[in-house]
C-alpha cells in the first residue's frame, strides 16, 4: 500500500516548435502568481523550486509587463520547471491530519522545438534527444501548440503550416522509436492525453475551442490521425489513450507595439487544473475499460490518482488507517471524477469551513475546469 506523502507530483510535457511561445506560456504563468492581486485571492503559492528559475521566469514576466519586452527564444535544450504549490494558510490540525498529502507538485517539460523541425548535429545530440524524451515519459498530459502567428500568417491556406507542424512531430517521433522502445515491446508509462493547444490566441479574438477543433479538423484530419497512429504505437494498449481529442486556447498576454498586456491571459488558469484533475477525470472513465490489462491499468489508475481523489472527495479519516480506507474504496476515482455542479460547490464551501483548504483548492480547479469549459477555453474529450 502506498504510504502517505507529504507532496504529490503531477508532471506535463509541452510542445511546441522554435517561437511558439512556450517560454513566454511559462514565464507568464509563474509570474502572474506571484502579482500581489492573485497571492491576496488565491488559497496557495506557486513557488519555484529552483530558486534561480524562479527569478529568471519572473524577470521574464516583468520585462513584459513593465519594459514591453519578449523573453529570448530558447534553443536545443530541454528544461524542466517543477513547483511547488503550497496552501497559504495551514488548514486546521484535524483537516491536515486527515490528509493524504498536503501539497502538489507540477513538473512543466518544455521540450525542444528545434529537435522536430531539424536533423541532429551527431550521435552526442541524438542521444541527448532520446535522453531529453525519455525524462517527460511520466507525464500525464501532453500539450502540442499550434503556433496562433503562424496560423495567422498562412491564413487562408492553414493546411500547409499544420501539414508541417503535425508531419514534422510525427516524423520526430518515428526517428525516436528504435532507442525508447526496448527490442520493440510498447511503453505502459507514456503521456496519455495530448492536448492540442492554440497559442497566441490573442491574435484570433473570434475563436472559441469549437471553431478551432472544427478547424484542425477541416484542415489536418488525416495529418491528426497519422499522428494518433504513430503515438499508438509507443504505448501498450492505445485504448487508453487521446490524441487531439481535447482542446485548448493559450495566451500569456496581449502583444502590441512597444506594450505587452500581461493581464489579458487566456488558458493560464487552466494548467494546473489541466495536470492535476484532467487526468483523474479520464482515467475514471478509463478504468470503465475492463478491457484493460492489468499491467496498463494499475499505471494509469495509480496510487497517486487514489490520492489524489480522496483529497477531493475530502472522503479521508484522520490517521494512517483512514488514508488507506479511503484508497480501498473501488468508487473514489469515479465520485471524485464525476463531481460537478451543486455538488461540487458544496464540496468546496464545506471544505473552506472546516479550513480543508487541500480539497478547497482541488475542488476549485475542478470548478475551473467546468467554468473554462462554459466559456470556450477548453474542450474536453466525451470519451
Amino acid at each position: 500500500m502506498q504510504e502517505k506523502k507529504s507532496a504529490l507530483e503531477q508532471h506535463i510535457a509541452v510542445f511546441g516548435e522554435s517561437g511558439s511561445g512556450k517560454t513566454v506560456l511559462v514565464s507568464s504563468f509563474y509570474g502572474a502568481a506571484q502579482e500581489a492581486s492573485f497571492l491576496k485571492d488565491s488559497l496557495y503559492r506557486v513557488v519555484a523550486d529552483d530558486i534561480g528559475q524562479g527569478s529568471r521566469l519572473n524577470r521574464n514576466y516583468l520585462g513584459m509587463r513593465d519594459e514591453g519586452t519578449a523573453p529570448d527564444v530558447t534553443r536545443f535544450a530541454l528544461t524542466s520547471y517543477a513547483f511547488s504549490i503550497k496552501l497559504k494558510d495551514p488548514p486546521n490540525p484535524k483537516a491536515a491530519k486527515a490528509q493524504p498529502f498536503h501539497a502538489l507538485r507540477l513538473v512543466w517539460h518544455d521540450y525542444p522545438g528545434d529537435w522536430f523541425e531539424q536533423g541532429v548535429s551527431g550521435e552526442e545530440e541524438a542521444q541527448r534527444r532520446v535522453d531529453t524524451f525519455r525524462s517527460l515519459l511520466g507525464s500525464d498530459v501532453a500539450l502540442l501548440l499550434v503556433d496562433g502567428q503562424r496560423l495567422r500568417d498562412h491564413a487562408g491556406e492553414e493546411e500547409r503550416y499544420l501539414k508541417s507542424l503535425l508531419s514534422n512531430f510525427a516524423n520526430g517521433l518515428i526517428s525516436l522509436k528504435d532507442k525508447l522502445l526496448d527490442d520493440g515491446v510498447p511503453l505502459v508509462q507514456f503521456p496519455r492525453i495530448w492536448i492540442m493547444a492554440l497559442s497566441k490566441a490573442d491574435l484570433f479574438p473570434d475563436m472559441d475551442t469549437f471553431k478551432f477543433r472544427d478547424l484542425l479538423d477541416l484542415k489536418a484530419a488525416d495529418d491528426l490521425n497519422e499522428l494518433r497512429k504513430v503515438l499508438a504505437e509507443f504505448v501498450q494498449d492505445p485504448s487508453a489513450m487521446s490524441v487531439a481529442e481535447d482542446f485548448l486556447l493559450l495566451s500569456s498576454a496581449k502583444f502590441e507595439p512597444g506594450r505587452i498586456e500581461v493581464t489579458e491571459r487566456v488558458g493560464l488558469d487552466l494548467v494546473l487544473p489541466v495536470a492535476a484533475v484532467l487526468p483523474l477525470e479520464r482515467h475514471a472513465k478509463w478504468s470503465k475499460l475492463q478491457q484493460l490489462p492489468a499491467k496498463v491499468a494499475e499505471s494509469i489508475i495509480n496510487g497517486g490518482s487514489r490520492l489524489l481523489a480522496a483529497a477531493l472527495t475530502g472522503k479521508t479519516r484522520p490517521g494512517p488507517l483512514g488514508v488507506i480506507l479511503a484508497l480501498l474504496s473501488p468508487d473514489i476515482i469515479e465520485e471524485a471524477a464525476q463531481m460537478a455542479g451543486d455538488k461540487l460547490r458544496e464540496v468546496n464551501a464545506e471544505a473552506i469551513a472546516k479550513q480543508n483548504y487541500l480539497t478547497a483548492t482541488l475542488t476549485r480547479f475542478q470548478m475551473d475546469l467546468d467554468k473554462g469549459e462554459e466559456a470556450r477555453i477548453i474542450l474536453r474529450s466525451l470519451r
